[in-house]
C-alpha cells in the first residue's frame, strides 16, 4: 500500500503530513493499528505540500481538515502552504491539534492561522494537569497542558474559531470537569465517541 497523505470520512477530507506526536495518549485510535478506516496512515515518509495539494486536487468535500496519525503542528509550515491554497480554491479548512505547537515550534505559531484555518479543534482529554499527564503521557511533562489552554486561548484571542474537545472514554465525572473547565476559559467544548474503529492491525 501506497502512503497515504490525504483520505475521506464522512464528507470531509483529512491530511496525514506526519507520524510523530508530542503525546502517547492511551486511547489513541493509531496504537497497534497500521490503518484507520480502511487507509494506511503510518508513513514511510513525510509528504511535501506539494505532495498533499496535488491529492487533493479539486476533490469536492464540506471542510479539509488537519488530522492524521501524528500532531499536524510539527509540519506548521506546510500547514501554512497547503492553507493557502487551499483558500484560493474556495475549500474551508479546520485543524485537530493536541494544543503544544508553540511549544513544538519554540513560537507562538497561531498568528499564522489567521485568514487561513477556519476552526481550530484542540484536544483537551482532562480537566486538570496531573490527569492529563496521565492519560496523554506527553514529552512536554506538566507544562503540556496548561500550554494547550494558553493555546486555544491565543487562537480565540485573534478571531479564529476554537473548540475544546474530549472523548467520552474518560468518564462522566471528568467530562463534567472538563466542561466547568471549558467555561472558565471561554472556549466550547466538544465531546466526541470514542472511535473503536480499524479492522486492520
Amino acid at each position: 500500500m501506497k502512503d497515504t497523505y490525504v483520505y475521506e470520512l464522512d464528507g470531509n477530507l483529512y491530511v496525514n503530513l506526519t507520524n510523530r506526536c508530542s503525546n502517547d495518549c492511551k486511547f489513541c485510535v493509531r496504537n497497534g493499528k497500521t490503518s484507520y478506516y480502511g487507509h494506511k496512515l503510518w508513513l514511510s515518509k513525510e509528504p511535501t505540500a506539494e505532495d498533499v495539494i496535488n491529492a487533493i486536487g479539486d476533490k469536492n468535500c464540506n471542510e479539509v481538515v488537519f488530522c492524521g496519525f501524528g500532531e499536524p503542528t510539527f509540519r506548521v509550515r506546510e500547514i501554512v502552504k497547503i492553507a493557502k491554497c487551499l483558500k484560493e480554491k474556495g475549500y474551508k479548512t479546520r485543524l485537530n491539534t493536541n494544543g503544544h505547537g508553540n511549544l513544538i515550534n519554540g513560537e507562538d505559531i497561531t498568528a499564522y492561522f489567521v485568514g487561513l484555518i477556519d476552526r481550530v479543534n484542540v484536544s483537551l482529554n482532562a480537566p486538570s494537569r496531573d490527569e492529563y499527564f496521565d492519560v496523554c503521557r506527553p514529552v512536554f511533562g506538566e507544562t503540556a497542558f496548561d500550554e494547550l489552554i494558553d493555546f486555544a486561548k491565543k487562537c480565540k484571542e485573534k478571531g479564529i474559531e476554537v473548540n475544546f474537545s474530549v472523548v467520552d472514554c474518560i468518564g462522566e465525572k471528568k467530562v463534567n470537569k472538563c466542561k466547568k473547565l471549558a467555561k472558565e476559559v471561554g472556549v466550547p467544548l466538544r465531546v466526541r465517541e470514542m472511535i473503536e474503529d480499524s479492522d486492520a492491525t
